[in-house]
């Protein structure tokens, strides 16, 4: 079934915070007022993408997620994504063209240590060229890199860009460990 432009936003900010939330924080989040939000809120629960774990509050569902364009992630996929990588596949931190850090991160959970530490221009320098996006996809976490497309539209900068990569990166580590031990 087709999205409207609005439900699939609505869904996508759902998505982005990746915990059940009131439709007054949707609605703060899209920039939108209540009344329409809690509608299209109502209506995406109807479709089935998304459900009440708890009153009032709304969480996106398997299928609001395969809505979005995402397959499910099973065990051995969620193994495939959280393990080291070689050197070569690691991800090089640069503090801009030709400079490198010599800082790598070698799997989500390295990358989530090494976000904190490493200068905020270097962090800037690679989400400017997508750099985070690329490598989240070749380790094969299509939603992780999809998330970094919106942060880098956002256009956060400074310790407002690393805090929120560094939050999404974790709760993305935290979903894919727990499915790696179910």
């Amino acid at each position: 079934m087709r999205l409207s432009p609005v439900k699939r936003l609505v869904l996508e900010t759902m998505w982005m915070s990746g915990k059940p939330a009131k439709a007054t924080e949707i609605a703060k989040q899209v920039g939108l007022s209540f009344p329409p939000v809690m509608m299209h809120v109502i209506g995406l629960t109807r479709m089935g993408y998304v459900e009440t774990p708890e009153k009032g509050f709304y969480a996106m569902t398997r299928e609001g997620r395969e809505a979005l364009g995402f397959p499910e992630i099973n065990r051995e996929k969620a193994v495939e994504i959280l393990a080291h990588t070689p050197m070569e596949k690691s991800f090089h931190f640069y503090a801009d063209a030709g400079k490198p850090l010599s800082i790598y991160a070698t799997s989500l959970q390295d990358f989530c240590d090494k976000i904190q530490k490493i200068d905020i221009s270097s962090v800037e320098f690679h989400t400017n060229r997508r750099d985070f996006e690329v490598w989240f996809s070749r380790l094969g976490d299509a939603e992780l890199a999809r998330k970094m497309l919106i942060i880098k539209q956002s256009e956060f900068v400074g310790e407002e860009l690393r805090q929120t990569l560094y939050k999404i990166v974790k709760n993305r580590y935290e979903e894919l460990a727990k499915i790696r031990s179910a």
